[in-house]
Order: C-alpha cells, then structure tokens, then sequence
C-alpha cells in the first residue's frame, strides 16, 4: 500500500466520522437517538435467480426503548446487470412509546410487496434506484403506500478484489393514494464495509421526517446492518472452474 493510498483511505475515514459526529450531536441536542439493527442473509440459486431474508429491530433511545420490529423475505430476479425485480412480504409491528414492546401496539401489519431496482454506474459511482408498491394489511385496514429511493454507492478503497470500503447515501419518499399523499421521508449518509464476497455490514445515521404516520415513530437513528450472501454448492464449483 502506498503513500497516496495511505492518504485515500484517511481522509475517507475522516470524513466519515465526521459526518457521523456531526449529526449525531445535532440529534442529541434536540431528539433522542435511536437504534436502528439490521441482519439480512441472501442465497443466490443461480445467475439470475436468488432468495433473501431480513430480520430489523428498532429503538427509540441508544438500544433502548424498543418499540418496532420486522420480519421479511422474498425472491430475486436478475433481468440483467441493471435491472432487478423483487417480490417480497412479512410481518411489521410497531409497539407503542414509553419501554420496551409496550402493549397495545400501534400497528400490527403484514405486507406484500413487488419493487424493481435500477442500478448504473457514473465514473467510479453507482447509482441506484428503487421502486416498491406495498400492500399493507394493517390492524387499521389495507393501506397502499408507494416508496422511491435513490442511492449513491462511492468507493473508498478496494482493499482485495472482494474486500473494500465505500461512502453511501441515501434518500427515500413515502407516499400514499389518500389525502395528504405524502407521508414520510427518510435521509441515511454513512460507511459500508464489504469484508469478501459473503459478508459486509453498514454504519449509517438516518433521519427520518415523518407528515402523517400512525405505525412507526422516530426521527434519528444509529444503523448498524449486517448482510451476509450464499451461493449454491454447484456455482462456487463453476466459478473455480472458470
């Protein structure tokens, strides 16, 4: 590793951190901050097709008051290098303030939900796009409620072919089809770790604004994510080959 490496990998680090500081001062000084966990493991069953699960749990203090929870999964398809459909669904339920998963809940939801992903690429940044339609099934009734997100992948340092860091950011709208239309908007910036091709995690902090919500609650959050990808026995064997 040479010396203008060295520099690279500093000066993103610095940025980082002081991003993070930053607003997580400015969140403490006017909201509490919260927790926001995240474990997502993903099989791929071949080139195009692939199957994931995703566990989160939230609080409303430093890994304190827990108040939401969601379990999901769904199925993958690769139309091509730039184009990825999902389906997917579970189960939401958010848990009133005060304590830990207190009683009555706010919100006990089940959910379906077809998206599509756009991903390109702009020099060295990747771009991506997302489009999800949910079906709620919620304990007020169904619901529909739209979601765009646009991302920006932008890397540090590639430390091995598999293992490298990058800057990542974020910025997702949340509409619906009834008055007042538009309903949440949620900003995350922060740090993505990828260890090899099976394993990485995420160090984020995200602000959330919410217009008319009834389910989930809170502003700001520390994310921490974990993600984990698989592929099966018979492509490993076929990727050594080639």
């Amino acid at each position: 590793m040479n010396g203008g490496d060295k520099k690279k990998i500093r000066y993103g680090l610095l940025f980082s951190f002081i991003f993070c500081v930053q607003n997580l001062s400015i969140s403490a000084q006017n909201n509490a901050l919260g927790s926001w966990n995240i474990l997502n493991g993903k099989v791929s069953l071949s080139e195009k097709w692939s199957v994931f699960g995703e566990a989160q749990i939230r609080s409303l203090k430093f890994y304190d008051h827990f108040h939401y929870h969601e379990v999901k999964g769904g199925v993958n398809y690769e139309m091509n290098t730039s184009l990825r459909l999902t389906i997917g669904g579970g189960s939401y339920q958010t848990y009133r303030e005060g304590g830990d998963f207190v009683l009555p809940k706010n919100n006990d939801e089940i959910r379906i939900w077809p998206q599509f992903m756009l991903s390109q690429k702009l020099g060295r940044v990747k771009i991506e796009q997302r489009y999800r339609w949910e079906c709620r099934f919620t304990s007020s009734g169904y619901r529909n409620r739209y979601r765009y997100r646009l991302g920006l992948s932008i890397p540090l340092y590639q430390f091995t072919n598999d293992a490298s860091i990058s800057l990542i950011a974020n910025n997702e709208i949340f509409f619906t089809d009834s008055e007042p239309y538009f309903e949440r908007n949620r900003m995350m910036g922060g740090v993505s770790f990828q260890f090899n091709q099976s394993a990485g995690i995420q160090l984020a902090y995200l602000h959330q604004l919410d217009y008319r919500i009834n389910d989930e609650i809170g502003r700001d959050f520390l994310v921490v994510g974990c993600y984990f990808e698989l592929m099966r026995t018979n492509q490993q064997d076929d990727a050594q080959k080639d």
